[in-house]
């Protein structure tokens, strides 16, 4: 049986699977790739030959820069599900690519002096009354947004449920920024009636009133990176009245999403002022 699987050394296992005797060494402490034998005294490593089939998988699998966190989930499912997890990385990725595409229109226009984006942009004011909300935090990469915030909403929307159902719109707040160097943290809120405070077995919180500056988004602005142009619409008004932000930045969504149509209002983006 080892006849027709034989050890290969980890030079010749390395230049058979196209890659080098360091990587093989990364892999085997992500526990990706480990050997199948190691020498008591000399430390050296052996692979059997039927293990190439996974050692290329794992460079083909690299060469999409799937992260080795990722490659490890695919290598533990069988195929089928695995060249799901294959389509899922890789549609993530596509998304990226895009917002990326559209963030560089973007920063070209505003690089060369364009404000037409920030103009389009109706900014107004309003007080908002003291609420009670249901809440969810976490730390999240802006790929993940589009997936998360929709999945919370329902989830608390759900367990609004037990206390009388939700009484206003669902607001999202950032605490801290979610870019490719940033991950928040972003938590969801959905308010629920307040004189049901005691009842709550979940995390809840009492968000407190404010006055904000706001503008309305129809479905298609909301788009990365097109709200970027309304988040910057309304922090220049902000400093244009010389206004003093008291809050982090929310998204308050108002309609349902999945029905709405791109011209569709569906979304306030919002900051707390004094």
């Amino acid at each position: 049986m080892e006849d027709d699987d034989p050890l290969l050394s980890i030079g010749v296992f390395a230049r058979r699977a196209r890659l080098s005797p360091k990587a093989l060494r990364v892999y085997d402490r992500q526990g990706l790739l480990t050997p199948d034998r190691v020498d008591a005294v000399t430390g050296y490593r052996y692979y059997r030959q039927s293990r190439l089939a996974t050692a290329r998988l794992i460079v083909r699998l690299r060469g999409l820069d799937m992260p080795l966190a990722r490659i490890a989930e695919v290598l533990a499912v069988p195929e089928p599900e695995a060249a799901g997890l294959v389509a899922a990385y890789w549609e993530g990725v596509e998304r990226r690519i895009a917002a990326q595409r559209e963030l560089a229109v973007h920063l070209r226009i505003q690089l060369s002096g364009g404000t037409e984006d920030l103009d389009s942009y109706e900014i107004k004011q309003r007080d908002v009354p003291e609420q009670l909300v249901l809440t969810e935090q976490r730390h999240v990469r802006p790929e993940d947004l589009p997936v998360w915030i929709p999945e919370t909403c329902s989830r608390l929307e759900e367990k609004a449920k037990a206390y009388g159902g939700v009484v206003a719109a669902p607001f999202v707040v950032y605490h801290g920024q979610v870019n490719e160097d940033s991950d928040g943290p972003v938590e969801v809120c959905v308010p629920i009636d307040p004189a049901r405070a005691g009842e709550v077995t979940t995390a809840v919180r009492t968000e407190p009133a404010h006055r904000e500056v706001y503008t309305t988004l129809t479905k298609a602005q909301v788009e990365y990176p097109q709200i970027l142009s309304a988040y910057d619409a309304v922090y220049r008004r902000i400093e244009e009245n010389d206004g003093r932000e008291t809050g982090p930045s929310r998204e308050v969504y108002f309609a349902d999403w999945i029905p709405a149509g791109p011209a569709t209002e569906v979304c306030d983006i919002a900051v707390p002022v004094a």
